[in-house]
């Protein structure tokens, strides 16, 4: 049964057809597709009524691009119907009356089939139409990417499968969703989808239908659709392409500009191109065009253009660089269609070069011309600056999307193209028109100035690109999409009046039902957080949107200053951090990945982790990893990043929360709230959805949330020094590094990590780096052997060195520094060092021989001391020139390069390490030599039980008592009474006169005594001495005589 259309779709395609507006269809239902066949024969006869209205060229039959999961549920009898079709064609005898139409349009060739996983392809192709079936396999990129291709007046119709009500699409299953599932975090949640139906509502060229075209009130805005009358010239033409007419008539005699600008589709791309070539035509060199504009605008179109006439205008050497050389299909094609306004012919004027690496899939890399004189047209990739030395146009295409540094080097003293995509499906970051370009300008402004200046400064020139190339300007379908996928999201960093200290500033949690509710609030408050992802330096793209609403393991915390409660309005935001919750791996799922040698999705770190340690138990560990950090671009480099790590350090580690709160009885999460219930009690032509009203708070802070209890915290990112002492600062260490740098940054990814301290962990350890500690060794010693190797031999010295992190200052043991090494150490050296290779190295450190006679003991050496088995102090530059000659094996002219320094510099900090270490070998070597020689048996002292002083009294003691004995045996007046002069004076006189008054010329005189004789027992006493008695009886007699005289 055939049913007349509702005469406001057929408005709402009329209106689109007249405005080069685009149209968005949702129809819902197992009819869908035959309805999708219907309003293609509506579009057909719109076009047909548009052409014979305003007699304008416009395509009779649009083309149609369907894109699909993996089945296009066409049966085998259409499809043989069709080639029956394609043969009556071809005879003539085909009767149109007699034919379904839908079969007769998929003959003529009009329809375009595509499966989701290769829609890549589609890219710069345009259509008249797009149908997207199978609803569950679309994602963000998926539904920009195809939208885009569909011209002005086009129709984009969604696909899907009978609901009982629209709210089910909150709760349907996503293809995507398997991707944010672990084996933790299993229950992903719709949160994109219902921002997306409830985005249906708010835009006036979406409409949403059942199976039977019946309008659904999501789409009530479309009851008071009117036709729109649109004003034009006589020819047919709008003000805007009369203008264009205009300019490519003035234009039409100047030769390269004119045969150019009649290839360009709009008035903004023949104003670029007139632009590029005036520069190119200038020849003024240290010139720089940046070309800035949104998806869709024509930027490869005007490059290629502009190339193309810089190579009439006699440029020999231009090269061209971007990501991937497949990025530059457009501008090459666009290079060749300039040719041939030009009128240079293929084979005869130039030749195109095609790659022969198969991951370029034969993308064009070289154009050689050859009519004028020889000239080139190369690709390069973005890090092979030094390619350029010869260079006279360099064009840099999708520079967002290159490092900046990468970006800042590729500039020098010659003429640079430069365009960027500031907001598209593919997703960059802005750091390129945020710094670079601002950079340039202030440059330029500054050379304008001074005339002096301009010599090192460069002219800088930027053009933007409004006008799309597919549809006019305001097309509601872009501004919708522009809306719900974030992607034009520069207007939304707002600016901020004041900074806080980063003291003063809190962290909040952010609820995500809150957020992506589609409420006017929140989704200001979403905007202003995806404008700092996309202003800072992550390559962003719609899916990380869904990623952010819907992956159960990832979680969202901004940074503010101090609110304001009594204003209403939203604070600023100063930074965003996005959280994934990781780990909680069965050992037992640890242990058969290791075994089948593939990794799961999610879960990055413990993955990578149990690789490269062959470790299954850190698995089990629970942890966090920060997906992505951006600060606001007016707060870069002033503390809030390093603040909003430091609290989120705190909090996983329980140092925030109140103990009151920490209580697990009390730690309920509020329920998400469901709705779907209650919505399929009515039909859908009933049911009216709005955002809902009972949510939470659309900020929590930190003390009224709960922690994860967790082990670690961890980073992924592309390893730069910068990068690398932010996170080493607050005291992450990397355990991963890969091997293969990114084709496109040259950078390595890196994977760091930093063990928590919080209560409920059980895995930590005695020093600073906990569990972490033997892993990370393990680490350093890996990383210095592979300096040697090709992976990471040519990287920056400073890099490496921060990196290895190798301890320089042993000032704690410098005073005897040999004594810190171990018994027998010289000894396992001898396999590596022999006595021979010190005494070269003593040959060498008296200057009695070059370097180059030691330059096979140096790497034993560094690897050696970077393992910090030789103590020995060196300065930073001293332990650099040791990293670079000894690891990385490096010659002087290189280090000349690296560290800025003279040759004579360099070999002199090397002399200084070298005498170094030779000293501390040397003194090893002694001192284990000496260590071999025999030694006499050692004497084993041990103390007195009484003290010396006590010994020395006691000695003392029985001196002085045997002396007193002695004295007293001497002093007996018994014994000594035999000595005793008895006489008197008479006595003396007597015997001088027997003399005759003379005394004897001896001087003695004898006087006879009367002594008494002692006792006869006292004499037995005695009588072991009776000889020496009696010799000192005679000495007494005499003395008593000598004395008497």
């Amino acid at each position: 049964m055939r049913k007349k259309v509702d005469e406001r779709i057929r408005t709402l395609i009329e209106n689109g057809v007249k405005l080069r507006h685009r149209s968005l269809f949702l129809i819902i239902g197992d009819k869908s597709r035959d309805q999708a066949r219907l309003l293609i024969s509506i579009a057909m006869q719109i076009v047909n009524l548009h052409y014979m209205l305003s007699k304008a060229v416009v395509k009779s039959r649009p083309s149609v691009l369907w894109c699909y999961k993996d089945k296009l549920e066409l049966s085998s009898h259409k499809k043989k119907r069709a080639k029956q079709v394609k043969k009556l064609m071809q005879r003539g005898l085909l009767d149109p009356e007699k034919v379904d139409p839908f079969s007769l349009f998929l003959e003529t060739g009009g329809l375009t089939y595509c499966l989701y996983k290769d829609s890549e392809r589609i890219l710069g192709n345009t259509f008249g139409m797009c149908i997207l079936q199978d609803f569950e396999a679309l994602t963000p990129n998926l539904l920009a990417r195809t939208i885009e291709t569909v011209e002005g007046g086009g129709l984009i119709v969604l696909l899907l499968r009978s609901l009982s009500s629209l709210t089910s699409l909150y709760t349907m299953a996503m293809d995507v969703h398997e991707r944010f599932r672990t084996e933790s975090h299993s229950e992903p949640t719709g949160r994109f989808n219902e921002r997306f139906l409830l985005s249906l509502a708010s835009c006036k060229a979406c409409v949403a239908m059942d199976d039977e075209l019946n309008i659904l009130p999501i789409s009530s805005h479309i009851r008071s659709i009117t036709p729109i009358p649109v004003s034009e010239d006589s020819e047919g033409l709008s003000e805007v392409e009369r203008n264009l007419k205009n300019l490519k008539e003035q234009l039409h005699e100047d030769f390269p500009v004119g045969p150019l600008v009649k290839k360009c589709c709009t008035l903004d791309q023949g104003k670029t191109v007139i632009t590029f070539l005036d520069s190119v035509l200038d020849k003024t060199p240290r010139s720089t065009v940046a070309l800035l504009a949104a998806r869709g605008r024509g930027k490869s179109a005007a490059l290629g253009l502009a190339v193309a006439g810089a190579v009439a205008a006699g440029y020999s050497n231009i090269f061209i660089t971007a990501p991937s050389p497949e990025n530059l299909k457009t501008l090459f094609e666009f290079i060749c269609k300039g040719f041939d306004a030009l009128e240079y012919k293929e084979h005869i004027d130039y030749d195109v070069v095609k790659s022969a690496n198969p991951e370029f899939k034969k993308a064009t890399v070289r154009i050689n011309i050859f009519k004028q004189h020889r000239q080139t047209i190369q690709y390069i990739q973005p890090h092979e600056h030094e390619k350029l030395s010869q260079v006279e146009l360099l064009v840099i295409d999708e520079a967002a999307a290159i490092p900046l540094p990468v970006v800042r080097s590729l500039l020098g003293p010659y003429l640079v193209f430069l365009s960027s995509t500031v907001n598209g499906y593919e997703g960059t970051g802005r750091s390129l028109s945020l710094k670079l370009l601002q950079q340039l300008e202030e440059q330029s402004q500054i050379s304008s100035k001074n005339l002096e200046g301009s010599l090192s400064g460069r002219l800088f020139r930027k053009i933007e690109l409004s006008e799309s190339i597919r549809y006019a300007s305001h097309d509601p379908i872009e501004s919708w999409l522009n809306s719900l996928l974030c992607l034009d999201v520069v207007s939304s960093i707002p600016s901020i009046s004041r900074l806080p200290l980063p003291s003063e500033c809190d962290l909040y949690y952010v609820n995500r039902d809150t957020l992506f509710s589609y409420h006017k609030d929140s989704e200001l408050f979403l905007q202003r957080m995806m404008a700092l992802y996309v202003a800072s330096h992550y390559k962003n793209s719609p899916n990380d949107l869904q990623l952010m609403a819907d992956a159960p393991a990832h979680h969202l915390f901004v940074l503010l200053g101090p609110v304001d409660e009594s204003k209403n309005q939203l604070p600023d935001i100063l930074c965003v951090l996005q959280v994934c919750l990781e780990g909680q791996i069965s050992r037992k799922s640890a242990i058969q990945s290791l075994s089948e040698g593939h990794q799961p999705f999610g879960d990055q770190i413990p993955w990578k982790f149990c690789e490269q340690f062959r470790d299954t138990v850190f698995p089990s560990f629970s942890g966090a990893r920060v997906v992505r950090i951006a600060t606001h671009p007016s707060a870069m480099r002033l503390g809030y990043g390093s603040a909003a790590v430091e609290l989120l350090t705190r909090y996983f580690e329980g140092k925030i929360t109140p103990i009151s709160e920490v209580d697990d009885e009390n730690d309920v999460e509020i329920p998400r709230v469901r709705v779907t219930e209650a919505a399929e009690k009515v039909s859908l032509l009933e049911e009216n959805i709005k955002p809902r009203t009972d949510l939470p708070h659309l900020l929590v802070h930190l003390h009224e949330r709960q922690p994860e209890k967790l082990h670690y915290l961890g980073v992924s990112f592309g390893l730069t020094l910068d990068l690398l002492r932010f996170w080493k600062r607050h005291k992450f260490a990397p355990f991963y590094i890969g091997q293969i740098p990114n084709t496109v940054t040259g950078e390595h990814s890196c994977m760091v990590l930093k063990p928590l301290n919080s209560d409920g962990s059980e895995v930590r350890g005695s020093d600073e780096w906990g569990f972490f500690g033997p892993f990370y060794q393990d680490f350093k010693r890996r990383f210095a052997r592979l300096l040697e190797g090709d992976s990471f031999r040519s990287m920056e010295y400073k890099l490496a060195m921060s990196v290895l992190d190798p301890k320089i200052n042993y000032a704690d043991i410098e005073h005897e520094p040999t004594s810190s090494a171990p018994d027998g150490f010289w000894r396992s050296l001898t396999d590596d060092l022999s006595l021979y290779d010190l005494e070269r190295l003593k040959v060498y450190t008296d200057n009695l021989a070059d370097f180059h006679l030691i330059l096979d003991i140096v790497p034993i050496l560094a690897r050696l001391y970077f393992r910090g088995k030789l103590p020995v102090s060196l300065s930073y530059v001293q332990t650099s020139v040791l990293l670079c000659v000894g690891l990385q094996q490096r010659n002087i002219t290189f280090i000349e390069e690296q560290m800025k320094l003279e040759r004579t510099q360099i070999l002199s900090l090397f002399m200084k390490v070298m005498k170094k270490l030779y000293k501390y070998l040397h003194g090893i070597a002694s001192k284990d030599v000496e260590s071999t020689l025999p030694r006499l048996k050692e004497r084993e002292l041990r103390p007195h039980s009484i003290s010396v002083d006590d010994d020395l009294k006691e000695a003392a003691k029985q001196v002085e008592d045997g002396m007193k004995s002695k004295m007293e045996g001497l002093l007996n007046t018994e014994l000594l009474q035999q000595y005793a002069i008895v006489g008197g004076e008479e006595e003396f006189d007597d015997a001088l006169q027997k003399h005759g008054g003379k005394i004897n010329p001896g001087g003695v005189i004898s006087v006879k005594s009367n002594r008494v004789k002692p006792e006869k027992h006292e004499k037995q006493e005695s009588g072991a001495s009776g000889k020496k008695r009696g010799k000192e009886d005679h000495r007494g007699s005499r003395s008593n005589k000598k004395s008497r005289s």
